[in-house]
């Protein structure tokens, strides 16, 4: 039987803040995933529901609009499959129905609300897959010294910060023999604002209130997985792709840039304080900044820094490749009958 080509899949990941597409050739033999559109806009899908508990009209109503677009890109692309994934936002709300009913109408597929600890598990499949041979130690951007930088060492504690919730996940991508460990907990850059940062900017008690909240996730998540004992951590999503772009001191954000650059734990600590120390005008003025990301972007910050501290890390590695990649190698892998994880 001749080995299988390529497949063009379409990927839809569909956050508490974000809504993101990722439309890609995968090539099953190689292990390769080559890009052919990748999109994000933000709809803020999550918009009060940790307040009300249900998806607001007008929420619903920015994610149907992307979702149209998507759905035409989808289709003059020519993939063969989609999914579409869905996290905290509809895990939580109480009219996820209608959301799963606009999704059917628009992209012919259902939305898979996933747990926290699968929603891990596509984001620690995304993220690791290049590890082993993408670290560029020395590069211009890069933190520390040249040539003093190895490559990043297994396990890897893959942390990936959302705006409703924030997923942990342990394991090392080359050990088939184990499933790496999982948990989500419900700290994410929207819920915290909406919770905690009620000022502009934000008070020194509402921070002290949102770290007490972050502290207290954190230990849960150390009763659950040993994430101190990893030797990598590894960060995803727009929090912390945004926070690295801040970090190195880019004018205008370049994905190549931020993908497997290493901040060490006291910048994140200089850039978050700096961070939440400013009012909006000052940090919409700052260019890597995605106007939708503003409001948010100081409790995102805030989740990392504290991370690094909980668990002793010295520095992070920022991933642009993450849930997105891990839900298109998720349909290829699905439909071999192999388990979707790399």
């Amino acid at each position: 039987m001749a080995a299988p080509g390529p497949q063009r899949v379409a990927a839809i990941d569909c956050g508490t803040n974000s809504l993101r597409l990722l439309i890609a050739d995968i090539d099953p033999v190689r292990r390769e995933l080559a890009d052919v559109q990748r999109r994000m806009e933000i709809v803020r899908l999550g918009e009060g529901v940790d307040a009300t508990g249900r998806l607001a009209p007008g929420a619903l109503a920015r994610t149907f609009a992307t979702l149209e677009e998507y759905a035409r890109a989808i289709g003059e692309s020519g993939a063969a499959a989609v999914r579409l994934v869905a996290t905290s936002a509809t895990r939580d709300a109480s009219n996820a129905a209608e959301f799963a009913a606009g999704v059917r109408r628009i992209l012919g597929v259902d939305p898979e609300v996933v747990s926290g600890a699968e929603e891990a598990r596509l984001s620690f499949a995304g993220a690791t897959a290049e590890l082993g041979r993408a670290s560029r130690p020395g590069e211009p951007g890069r933190d520390g010294p040249p040539g003093e930088q190895g490559e990043p060492v297994p396990p890897f504690l893959v942390v990936d910060i959302g705006g409703g919730s924030t997923e942990f996940v342990l394991g090392d991508p080359d050990d088939a023999t184990r499933d790496p460990s999982a948990i989500s907990d419900n700290i994410g850059c929207v819920r915290l604002t909406e919770r905690h940062l009620h000022d502009d900017p934000p008070s020194p008690q509402q921070v002290a209130a949102a770290t007490r909240d972050i502290d207290a996730a954190l230990a849960t998540v150390a009763g659950s997985i040993p994430a101190a004992s990893a030797r990598t951590l590894v960060g995803l999503a727009g929090s912390v792709t945004t926070l690295t772009a801040v970090a190195l001191s880019l004018t205008a954000y370049d994905p190549a840039r931020v993908h497997h650059a290493r901040i060490g734990a006291a910048r994140v600590h200089e850039v978050t304080a700096g961070l939440l120390g400013m009012d909006h005008e000052r940090r919409a003025a700052i260019t890597v900044i995605h106007p939708g990301r503003v409001d948010v972007i100081g409790a995102g910050a805030l989740i990392l820094d504290r991370i690094m501290d909980g668990f002793g890390f010295a520095e992070m590695v920022a991933s642009e490749h993450d849930i997105l990649d891990g839900i298109a190698w998720s349909i290829v892998t699905r439909a071999a009958g192999r388990p979707a994880r790399r």
